[in-house]
């Protein structure tokens, strides 16, 4: 038997693979059937930032929430991380050290040099770096399991612990939205304090335009710059938000939803593919994409050439 399972080739793996899990579907549909749709369920409410300790000061809400679990999560991450290599530096790093310094020359060379002057990269190499390890931290640890559902508590000995469950702050369009209201003002004024106020608002006009035309131009290029408010939030918002539906969706939501079990293996194995997906590449990505066009957008605006 050993032998036989040994010449099996890739394609037919994959064949008893999947007669294995169809049988296994039919069974559990033949022992469980279908409960009906269960319209109860709201997979949005996965996302709701209950108070966990009620702050308010007037308007001003201050709640600690989940979100603000995870922020400051996400900051004793960075700051433990880039203190530690920074107090503990060794002739032969540990392999936790060599993948920090990997990250950091990854920052300095890739996202930060390789977009700006060496002058320029110096000064804005501690915000850009700290924005990549923060993003990339919030991203990763929000694809951790951790006992942060507070709305479906499990009882142990008479203690409600909150469940298990996955989030992201940068998930929630909020903190997206503040990391880049810093970026879009921060290279604005970099770029007045290098060409002053009417230099740098020239800059927007391409160069050689003259007449009428710069007048459309101008306002095209206004409008640009703030999209690229809706742009840099949104792509890194909604990332994370639709990874992390995917995720619930075939992690159990749709059988529930539905009310057929024997989805259950199916949905599993595509929920783990998701998983691996976002947590490898999205998450990374993200914080790549999200910092680079910061170094960019601060190289832009302090360049000669103009825009």
């Amino acid at each position: 038997m050993t032998q036989r399972l040994k010449r099996l080739t890739v394609r037919q793996w994959v064949a008893v693979g999947i007669l294995a899990l169809t049988t296994l579907m039919v069974l559990l549909f033949a022992a469980f059937g279908s409960a009906g749709r269960n319209n109860a369920f709201q997979p949005q409410d996965e996302f709701k930032l209950l108070e966990w300790v009620p702050i308010h000061i007037g308007a001003l809400n201050l709640s600690i929430t989940k979100a603000v679990l995870y922020l400051w999560l996400a900051v004793i991450l960075t700051t433990v991380t880039m203190v530690r290599v920074a107090k503990r530096m060794q002739e032969k790093p540990n392999n936790v050290q060599t993948a920090v310094e990997a990250g950091y020359d990854f920052a300095n060379n890739i996202i930060v040099r390789a977009n700006m002057g060496d002058g320029l990269a110096t000064k804005w190499f501690p915000f850009i770096a700290t924005l990549f390890f923060f993003i990339l931290f919030s991203n990763l640890i929000g694809y951790l399991p951790l006992p942060i559902n507070s709305a479906e508590p499990i009882d142990i000995l008479g203690v409600e612990i909150p469940a298990l469950a996955i989030y992201a702050a940068t998930a929630n369009i909020s903190i997206p939205l503040v990391l880049t209201l810093v970026v879009w003002f921060s290279y604005q004024i970099e770029g007045i304090r290098a060409k002053g106020f009417i230099g740098y608002f020239k800059g927007w006009i391409p160069s050689g335009v003259t007449g009428v035309a710069r007048f459309p131009l101008f306002g095209i290029e206004v409008i640009s710059q703030f999209v690229r408010i809706i742009s840099l939030s949104v792509r890194l918002f909604a990332n994370l938000l639709a990874g992390h539906l995917l995720i619930l969706f075939m992690g159990g939501g749709l059988v529930v939803i539905l009310g057929i079990a024997a989805l259950g293996p199916l949905t599993l194995i595509v929920a783990i593919a998701f998983f691996l997906f976002e947590m490898v590449l999205i998450a990374g990505l993200q914080a790549f994409i999200f910092s680079v066009l910061t170094a960019i957008y601060i190289g832009e605006a302090t360049a000669q050439g103009g825009h």
